[in-house]
């Protein structure tokens, strides 16, 4: 054969072998593009920037074959309807915090966060190596959709008062927004719970149509601007110990997508996750100093007022373990693991914390 004619037949050849590759590339790589909701504004670079996370991540690692389209809330749907539009599949995704979504039923709120749970470190470990995220899917798959932990805030101040809260008989008749079921425990101790989206709390304390309220922590507080028009910045935040907020996809169209897409998602979702956290932990020192220079006056929760909190909470579990099969088995694990973790956590990284805690109030650090 001579050099020309090799030339020549490979070439056609490689001709030949490229097209039939590029039929079973595209099948391997289809394109897909969904959007995905958020329940948060664009002004919270933490919590709705970690959707963008998701979306870039996805976008690069399947060479733009796989897009998220991601939109603000009140975009396509209200921030708080965000899980209804996927489990109707009009929309592909959401990341919303299921905790909105307990009036439905209280399980949602369960791997989101609940009063006097786990931290945030304590919540990642249930759901990543104790079966957390899969007995979420059980009950999840109930509401057509799969939900993966999409970021966490860490354990969250208790909000913003228009007046100080020295004992629990300072709450009867309180006007507090606050999320989730915590609503639920604060009503045993007088209480009216206000379920207001982000965006919309700021007026509503300005007003004063309500009296209190909590978002976050000191960096998307003092985006927010809640300082400005309440006094009193009260911690801890006990019913969001550590919070997670969740990437829920529409489950007819998580499971039509390649394995590969869906591995994806889960190691994308990951990330996003724990950046949240690390942002979290990286800004709100300097906006803690920053809202307190301005005037912000700390109070802590006294501890009569946390023991009376903890006591209703028990009642409403108790309350819930008895008639709903589904939260008792999820409340279950989550209860057994929780001894365990603050079993440990109060042996080396409490006591270094404190350790150091105190070498920082001395001015040594």
């Amino acid at each position: 054969m001579d050099r020309r004619s090799f030339l020549t037949k490979a070439t056609v050849g490689g001709v030949g072998a490229a097209a039939l590759a590029a039929p079973a590339l595209a099948q391997t790589a289809p394109k897909v593009t969904w959007r995905l909701t958020s329940s948060f504004p664009k002004s919270l670079d933490t919590i709705y920037g970690a959707a963008e996370v998701l979306s870039r991540m996805v976008s690069e690692a399947s060479e733009g074959n796989f897009t998220i389209q991601v939109f603000a809330a009140g975009e396509l749907v209200p921030g708080l309807q965000a899980a209804d539009e996927v489990t109707a599949g009009n929309i592909e995704a959401c990341h919303t915090v299921g905790y909105y979504y307990w009036g439905k039923d209280p399980t949602w709120a369960l791997a989101a966060a609940v009063p006097f749970s786990l931290s945030a470190r304590g919540i990642n470990a249930w759901h990543y190596h104790g079966g957390g995220i899969d007995l979420y899917n059980e009950f999840m798959a109930t509401q057509n959709i799969v939900a993966l932990p999409g970021g966490n805030t860490g354990v969250q101040m208790g909000g913003w008062f228009r007046k100080e809260i020295n004992t629990v008989a300072d709450l009867q008749g309180l006007k507090f927004r606050v999320g989730g079921f915590a609503g639920k425990v604060m009503e045993k101790l007088g209480v009216v719970p206000q379920q207001i989206a982000g965006g919309d709390i700021y007026p509503a304390l300005e007003k004063g149509t309500i009296d209190a309220a909590e978002w976050v922590g000191p960096y998307d507080d003092e985006k927010l601007g809640f300082n400005k028009v309440a006094p009193y910045y009260y911690y801890p935040g006990w019913w969001e110990g550590g919070p997670t907020v969740h990437f829920m996809f529409n489950k007819a169209q998580y499971d039509s997508l390649p394995p590969h897409y869906q591995s994806l998602l889960r190691t994308a979702c990951q990330a996003a996750d724990a950046n949240m956290l690390q942002m979290y932990d990286y800004k709100n020192p300097t906006a803690i100093k920053s809202l307190v220079g301005g005037g912000a006056q700390l109070r802590p929760f006294s501890p009569e007022i946390l023991e009376a909190c903890f006591n209703a909470a028990n009642e409403v579990y108790a309350e819930m373990e008895a008639t709903n099969p589904a939260f008792a088995k999820i409340w279950g694990s989550i209860k057994a693991f929780r001894s365990e973790n603050y079993t440990w956590a109060q042996v080396a990284e409490y006591n270094y914390d404190t350790f150091m805690m105190l070498q920082q109030n001395a001015g040594k650090l």
